[in-house]
């Protein structure tokens, strides 16, 4: 799968463990940024690019890092075509798929270790959308979208 990953400064060393996590499980690792913890950047910025890749690649997922993954999970938020789920635990990670089809991961580097990432990710890659009931909340939602995406 092609998996688009962004960090702002505070989540550039969880990203560089994500990657590696990533690519040892067979996926396409494409990185969009930012390339170092020393000089402070936008998270805004990240979650653009992020998320406008994983709307144009239907099919594709994201992940993006920052301090507490909150400001990303707002930003991603903001692209049609984009349901970004901010996850703490493996339970969140099962349910972002199962009840939400989440196509972004937001993880917040000051909450986890490399342990609970690599868990969580194993999940929430491995995990499929349920439909049914969730279908029909997530057509709400899209409908809402596109209401003030004109």
């Amino acid at each position: 799968m092609k998996i688009f990953v962004g960090a702002d400064h505070r989540g550039f060393q969880l990203k560089q463990e994500v990657s590696g996590v990533l690519k040892t499980l067979g996926h396409e690792v494409l990185d969009m940024g930012t390339n170092t913890d020393s000089v402070g950047c936008d998270y805004p910025e990240i979650a653009y690019k992020v998320s406008t890749q994983v709307a144009a690649h239907p099919g594709s997922r994201g992940i993006l890092l920052c301090m507490t993954g909150i400001g990303h999970s707002i930003a991603a938020n903001k692209i049609p075509g984009v349901f970004a789920a901010l996850v703490y635990n493996k339970e969140a990670a099962l349910f972002s798929r199962q009840h939400n089809d989440s196509n972004v991961l937001v993880l917040g580097s000051k909450f986890m270790d490399q342990a609970m990432m690599a868990e969580i990710i194993k999940i929430w890659l491995s995990t499929d959308f349920e439909g049914g009931r969730h279908q029909r909340r997530k057509e709400q939602i899209q409908r809402i979208e596109r209401e003030f995406s004109k």
